[in-house]
């Protein structure tokens, strides 16, 4: 059995898939927001209480919203500013009596997506989780790639490409710099955009909607958004070359994104012919949690469980 826990800001997911794959066990709890023994508390009793029901153990691998220090064992960049700095991994496992894998949460939404989601089978696939913030993954032949700084895929920190010059320097980002790909394509950095250009405020999804009404303010924040997107995309498409880009987080809800940036791509990307597919994820809010259970494999338990 395979136990996946995805660690949220705001809800803890954890779900045991069976021999077959599927899900045999599905929870959700809050998150104990800025209390990281309640957290280990939370994580630890989701796990015990699927043993309990099922009667089996299991592997467990746990999707965080950041990522482990190469060079310390603990927890950096994690917008659950809690768990900055303490060796997570180490502390489940002490609870749980067996190792525990951990990995960042869009690094899991990609494993999911690529093993039997909307890129199944992809040999490459850029995952993204686009919503609060942005965050990405790698997944190659269904496995993560996490890198030697463990900071594979994090897209959301690199510049703007091509930046107009209405766009420098750039809105401040929480990690010193500005103009992030983060200030300008999550959540609050459209929410940002618009509110600047319009004076009024709404969130992403009611500028989407605004847009669907005819709202001529609204269309032009989501032109420029989907402009910035495919000039942030396009250099990783000329790095990494992947078969397939798939969207998850609260801004993949906005269905005019899939048409409208492969559209704008190709005068970015660096080929005469773009193959990249776009998607959105199979499995939506739930890829995550999916993809943590999937980072022990089968033939692996005997050393996830300790044996």
């Amino acid at each position: 059995m395979q136990i996946g826990v995805d660690l949220g800001g705001t809800k803890i997911e954890a779900v045991a898939l069976g021999g077959d794959g599927g899900a045999v066990f599905r929870r959700r709890v809050p998150t104990p927001r800025h209390d990281y023994d309640a957290t280990l508390g939370a994580i630890s009793g989701l796990v015990q209480e699927i043993e309990s029901e099922l009667g089996e153990r299991g592997s467990v691998g746990v999707g965080i919203p950041g990522a482990f220090s190469a060079a310390s064992g603990l927890i950096k960049n994690a917008n659950s500013t809690w768990l900055l700095g303490k060796p997570l991994d180490r502390d489940l496992a002490s609870r749980l009596g067996r190792p525990v894998r951990i990995t960042n949460d869009a690094n899991c939404l990609t494993v999911s997506e690529a093993t039997n989601g909307a890129a199944a089978g992809a040999a490459v696939v850029f995952g993204i989780i686009i919503g609060t913030g942005v965050g990405g993954g790698i997944a190659l032949s269904g496995r993560p790639h996490v890198g030697a700084n463990a900071i594979a895929g994090e897209w959301g920190h690199t510049s703007l490409a091509w930046p107009r010059p209405d766009e420098l320097p750039g809105p401040p980002c929480y990690c010193g710099k500005t103009g992030c790909v983060e200030t300008f394509l999550s959540g609050p950095g459209l929410a940002l955009d618009y509110q600047t250009a319009t004076g009024a405020t709404a969130t992403a999804a009611e500028i989407a909607a605004s847009a669907e009404s005819g709202d001529p303010e609204a269309n032009r924040a989501l032109e420029r958004y989907e402009d910035r997107f495919a000039r942030a995309l396009a250099p990783v498409i000329n790095i990494l070359d992947p078969d397939v880009i798939v969207l998850g987080g609260g801004v993949s809800n906005i269905a005019r994104l899939y048409e409208n940036v492969p559209r704008l791509l190709p005068q970015f990307v660096f080929s005469d012919h773009l193959a990249t597919r776009m998607l959105k994820a199979q499995h939506g809010d739930s890829s995550g949690v999916f993809g943590a259970a999937q980072l022990w494999q089968p033939d692996e338990l005997p050393n996830a469980l300790g044996l």
